[in-house]
This record gives C-alpha cells, structure tokens and sequence, in this order.
C-alpha cells in the first residue's frame, strides 16, 4: 500500500509510438504535480502532512546495443554508441511539440523502443506551481521555515550545467544524458525567465533578437502593433505578446488578455507569435555581459532554433562611420562570466547559415550591393569587455590587445550570446551598429545620437527580422550544425 503522501512509483513501460510515449509522460507528470499542489495547499490551510511528501519527474530511456542508426542529415536526434541514455521531463503541456519530435526521431534512427515512467529525481515544490498560484506569502515564518522538512525544495546539486558543458560524467554503470537539460534545472530557468522578462515560457518563440537598447523594442513594439491590425497574412503571425502577457490577437488591434506591469521586468520580452513557434521574441537585455549571460542560460531550455544580437558597439577602426554595420565572424572574449563554464581556448567560430541570411538581409533591406554593401558593413572580430569605462584603463593596454585581435568593433554582450550559443548548441549570429568612436575622439554627443538613432533604428531591427524569415524559410535541419556537436552528444536537440 503506497503512503497517502507519495505518488505511485510508474515502472517503465516500452513505447513505440511517439505520441502515445508522450501520453504517458503527461500523464505522470500531471498527476504528480497535482499532488504537491493539493498537499501544499492543505498545509497553507494549516493542515500537516503525516511524514515527508514527495513526487518525481517522469522519465525517458533509451537503450541500444550498436553504432549502426539510420541517416540523418540532422544533427541531433540520436544517441553517441551502444548503451543506456535516459532524462527527466518536465512541462509537457508546454514541451509537447518538442518531445514528439525528440521521442520520433529516436525510434527513427534506433530502431528500439523508448522506456517511459517514474523517475527517482523529485519534483521541487515550487516547480509544480502554476504560474499563479503564490502559496508562500500566506504562510508565517515559521511554517515557511518547516517547508523545507516537509517538501522536497530546489536542489542545486541537480540543475548544474555539467551536461551542456561537457564536463558531465556518468557514474560508473549508470546512464548517459540524453539530454542537455535535466528536469530540475529546465524547471528553474523557467521560473526565472518569467521573473526576468515578465513574459510566460509559453510565449517565447524559437527564434529570438536580443537588443542592449530601449529604442529597438519601441520599433519593434511599433511593428507589433501595425501587424495586429491587419488581417492574418502570409506571414503567419497570429499575435503579439508584452510584458504582463499582454496580448493582442490578429486582427484584434487591441489587447484581449493579460495586465500590463506597474513597472517593466529587468529583461522584458516581447513576443511575435505564430501557430508552429516559429515567430520572433525580442528581449532588451540591458547592458553588460552578466545580463547577457543570465537571458541566455535561461532561454536556452527551450530550445530554440537561433538568437541574434542586434546591438550598439563601439567602431574601432578609422573607416568607419556612425550608422555603419558590423558582422562578427569571431570574438574577442574580455566578459569573464562564462570563464569557468567554457574555456578561452575554445574557439567561437561563425556559422555559414547565420551569416549568410545576415548579410543577405542587410543588402535587401538597404539596398546596396558589392563595394557599396562592404563600405556600410564590415565583417570582422568583435571584442565584448566587461569594462563599461575600459577607455579609463592605462594606455595602451586595451587598445594593444584589440589590435592585435584584429577587432573591429566593442561591445559588453556579443561574445558571451555567442558563446553560449555555442555552449547551448543554439545557432547565434552577431549584427551590431556603430554609434560611437571612442579610440578616434567621437563620442556620442546629445543631438547627433538622437539622429543617429533615428536614422539607423528602424532599418537596423527590419534587418535582424528578415535574416530571421531568410533562417525560418531554409528549415531547421540545415540550421543546426555538426560544427556545435562534442564528441559524445546527447539525442535531444
């Protein structure tokens, strides 16, 4: 007889048909969130539980015994060699189109059948929360402090990036990841992403800009809005989504749900939404490589097909003018946040995909070709400091190092959204604006930045948002590159 406070144990059961696999998934994680919220609502109600309550995440394995598996011009969706590959799931309401894809692609190229059932890795309490259930604020400091003996909370020794950094080993005998992400550590980013960009997951979609500037999102914002007046379109967006999940339907002109916030998140996110995810998440990132670092740890579970920078820097060479564009085909990385995580011998290297549709996109936005194109947009290396105020450094100590790095453009988040992109295997691409040229006496004074900005805004963002639709329309199995897989991968995407 299972004690009334833990959730049944689901032995895992073979499947070989994807949806029913993700069937099951739903249904043990259903039921087991529901516990922890009816037994946590019980004791905000002040009732005790008998002993300990407890739940775990579903989970997926895969066994296979040869190298062989069919072909793929994918880069992901099978597993390294012989042996055993499992994870935790979490969220399939919200991941249900992504696991089909995982679970079909496995049974595809392996051939086996996929094992689903209850895991031995608990579900943190504050994971199984709806996004507005607050349950903490009614409970006194005492009863808050005993939550910790009677529920499983976060546990960070669970939601590391050992994975995803290559630095994961399997104990001895025990399973291979299967995935870049556990459970637990998908579950905390989300709750961190709605804390950050003010925005439910549900909305994010899989190709994402990041901007350091306030002026690109009231473009981008301003476009949402012209679209949402029009009748649905060939582009296939379907509605726009600000902070507050403020959403305005196609067609609608005005929003139907969602409250705006007394005041912006420290990250907000805006979101063009279409039916297959497929649409466009803008995200002021603010300034500085921490900021970039954070966004990006957390987006990265969900996957997402790409993410671009379209951002301000600093022109370092005499050629160029204010207004002008920079390519990154490689980065300097001064940032120090992702030192312990990813080496600074590990290269950053461009991807063809990315920088093709960037710079086919800059020349049909503006129009020019050949030398005309390459007189208003460079490509080259990108230093990315963590030195807001690095022109005050002793002379010549970071001038030096950028000319020897060859760079051609300054900026504080390029290289770390780069890097973990890398990191995350998510494609990335670079695109910046030159608004200031500190190592040749222009700064930015007040006039002249207001037309700068002006001037080079609107253009800049439609840029970003073609190479966007350039990426969209290729298709997603030649986006994701063999140039982003280790030598020991793991199956999901």
């Amino acid at each position: 007889m299972h004690s009334p406070h833990h959730t049944p144990f689901i032995a895992p059961e073979q499947f070989t048909d994807p949806d029913l696999a993700q069937a099951r998934v739903r249904a043990i994680y259903d039921a087991n969130a529901a516990h922890l919220r009816e037994a946590l609502a019980a004791y905000v109600a002040g009732t005790d539980p008998e002993r300990h309550v407890r739940a775990c995440y579903p989970l997926v394995r895969v066994r296979t015994n040869t190298v062989a598996r069919a072909d793929s011009r994918l880069s992901y969706g099978f597993v390294a060699g012989p042996g055993v590959y499992e994870t935790t799931l979490t969220r399939p309401d919200l991941f249900d189109d992504y696991y089909r894809e995982q679970f079909k692609l496995l049974l595809r190229n392996h051939g086996v059948a996929l094992e689903i059932g209850t895991s031995t890795q608990p579900i943190p309490v504050h994971f199984a929360l709806g996004d507005d259930d607050h349950f903490e604020g009614h409970l006194s400091p005492e009863r808050r402090l005993r939550l910790r003996d009677l529920f499983d909370l976060p546990d960070l020794a669970a939601m590391d990036d050992g994975i995803a950094n290559g630095t994961h080993e399997a104990p001895p005998g025990g399973p291979y990841p299967l995935a870049l992400f556990t459970a637990p550590r998908v579950d905390y980013s989300l709750h961190r992403l709605r804390h950050y960009t003010g925005t439910a997951a549900e909305h994010f979609q899989n190709f994402v800009l990041f901007t350091n500037y306030q002026f690109y999102i009231d473009e981008f914002v301003r476009l949402g809005h012209a679209l949402m007046r029009e009748a649905p379109g060939a582009d296939g967006y379907t509605a726009f989504v600000e902070p507050g999940n403020v959403t305005t339907p196609r067609g609608a002109g005005a929003p139907t749900a969602g409250t705006a916030p007394p005041r912006l998140p420290q990250m907000p996110a805006y979101h063009l939404v279409r039916g297959d995810r497929a649409g466009i998440t803008m995200v002021n990132i603010g300034v500085g490589p921490a900021n970039a670092k954070t966004i990006t740890d957390h987006i990265a579970v969900l996957r997402p097909h790409a993410w671009i920078m379209l951002g301000h820097c600093a022109g370092l060479r005499n050629t160029q003018q204010l207004g002008d564009y920079v390519l990154a085909h490689g980065y300097v990385r001064e940032d120090h946040v992702l030192d312990e995580e990813l080496p600074l011998w590990v290269p950053i290297p461009p991807l063809a995909e990315v920088q093709v549709a960037l710079e086919s996109a800059v020349e049909e936005v503006t129009q020019l070709k050949g030398y005309e194109l390459k007189r208003i947009m460079r490509t080259g290396t990108v230093a990315s400091t963590d030195n807001r105020n690095w022109e005050l450094l002793p002379h010549p100590g970071p001038e030096r190092r950028f000319s020897q790095s060859r760079a051609i453009a300054l900026d504080m988040e390029s290289a770390t959204i780069a890097a973990n992109g890398f990191r995350f295997r998510v494609p990335y691409g670079t695109l910046l604006c030159v608004s200031d040229k500190p190592l040749h006496g222009e700064i930015k004074l007040p006039g002249m930045a207001n037309t700068f900005y002006r001037e080079r805004v609107d253009q800049h963002l439609r840029i970003g948002m073609r190479a966007i639709e350039l990426l969209r329309a290729q298709g997603v199995d030649q986006l994701h590159s063999r140039k982003l897989r280790s030598f020991a991968e793991v199956a999901f995407q």
